[in-house]
């Protein structure tokens, strides 16, 4: 864990180097993502460092994932890995980006790593061990998510730059609720953190956006699940995440996921 959050502290090294520079070498991927020079750079290290600490463990990143699912099919145990989460965000320059790296075995995150450059902010858990923040030199805490008090207002965290009319609409459903917006996956990191208790994301994400806070959120007591109910996967044939749901994984919170069910298929035209 420790040499894992080395290296993401050295990949965010490098993507604060080109933040603090007059561009940023913005291009764009096919799909119309865009792509930066802090996005490569940071791929390089961790792919590099990874090798270095774990040759036989296999890597798949955002800015190498032309793997073909025959041979990730293989896989029982690899590093995922998003170099630079939050692009946007970065583009914008409002510090709301993180280094992911994610350990997979069978499907599930059993380690991960979130780091925040910009924020020195770090989430990491290992399966097992729980889940931690550390803010700047300080000593790393201890974290869980905190269950919803009765009468207690919602707090959910929600996309800054991906809401839209459905996720609006669902939150109407909840009654009285606080919005706090954030970008990246440091929206999961909330809800482990207790600072929130509910995320709701309906609009497409991949593997590599949710592993590794996937890992904090499980350590820290809370739940990563599709509309379904069960919790996402890892190494599909389709990278693609379903929609999906983070909160603390106590029975009254849980028992708020079929209302909440019926509402996404309520609103599902919005």
């Amino acid at each position: 864990m420790q040499q894992v959050q080395e290296l993401a502290h050295q990949a965010g090294a490098a993507i604060m180097e080109v933040y603090r520079g007059a561009g940023t070498g913005e291009t764009s991927k096919a799909d119309g993502s865009p792509l930066t020079l802090a996005d490569l750079a940071a791929h390089h290290i961790i792919v590099a460092g990874l090798a270095r600490l774990t040759p036989d463990i296999p890597v798949l990143s955002e800015e190498a994932a032309d793997i073909v699912y025959a041979e990730r099919a293989q896989w029982t145990r690899f590093w995922l890995v998003d170099p630079l989460d939050g692009t946007k965000e970065f583009i914008k320059r409002n510090g709301e980006f993180t280094v992911n790296i994610a350990l997979i075995e069978n499907g599930q995150p059993v380690m991960g790593v979130v780091y925040a450059p910009a924020l020195e902010l770090c989430y990491y858990a290992a399966q097992g061990a729980g889940a931690f923040v550390q803010r700047g030199g300080s000593v790393a805490q201890a974290i869980n998510v905190r269950s919803r008090a009765a009468g207690e207002t919602v707090k959910v965290v929600a996309s800054r730059s991906h809401s839209d009319a459905r996720t609006e609409a669902l939150l109407k459903q909840l009654g009285n609720y606080q919005c706090i917006s954030m970008g990246s996956s440091l929206k999961l990191c909330l809800v482990a953190e207790g600072e929130a208790h509910f995320y709701p994301r309906l609009g497409p994400t991949m593997e590599w956006d949710t592993a590794a806070a996937h890992a904090v959120v499980n350590e820290a007591g809370g739940k990563v699940c599709g509309m379904d109910g069960s919790e996402l996967h890892y190494n599909k044939a389709d990278l693609h995440n379903p929609e999906f749901f983070v909160l603390p994984g106590d029975r009254e919170s849980l028992s708020m996921l079929s209302k909440i069910d019926r509402s996404v298929s309520n609103t599902a035209s919005v």
